[in-house]
């Protein structure tokens, strides 16, 4: 059974910090380009930051570099995107996602690429 939970959503001031983590669990998490996307209320799903669960190069977007942080704990199968000094327009539903057997590249921009998503956690920066 192949799951994706996010969690640690919730409201924050605009310049604080929120940290969502994503648990995988089955085989959505070894050897997979784990990513965060979110979307905000009318907007696209745009992606946010991706990682390779085996090491190596981290991809953020443009709107969230130096700002944000991915990181892994693979013995919890689990990633964490750090969000610092958040601003208003980081308002929306954040989701996981994962691409087993499949390193991040580029691709990690594309939400059909990926083959699981979780239910997506809400932050809402006031």
């Amino acid at each position: 059974h192949v799951q994706l939970v996010e969690s640690g959503g919730g409201s924050v001031q605009a310049g604080g910090s929120l940290r969502l983590s994503c648990a995988a669990s089955g085989n959505t998490y070894t050897s997979s380009c784990m990513g965060w996307f979110r979307q905000a209320p009318g907007k696209e799903r745009e992606a946010v930051a991706a990682i390779y669960s085996g090491g190596g190069r981290i991809y953020y977007g443009d709107s969230v570099k130096g700002r944000f942080t991915l990181s892994k704990d693979n013995a919890k199968k689990t990633v964490y995107l750090q969000m610092d000094s958040v601003k208003s327009e980081d308002t929306a539903m954040y989701y996981c996602a994962a691409r087993p057997r499949m390193n991040c590249s580029l691709s990690y921009l594309q939400l059909d690429w990926y083959n699981y998503w979780g239910q997506g956690t809400q932050v809402t920066v006031s």
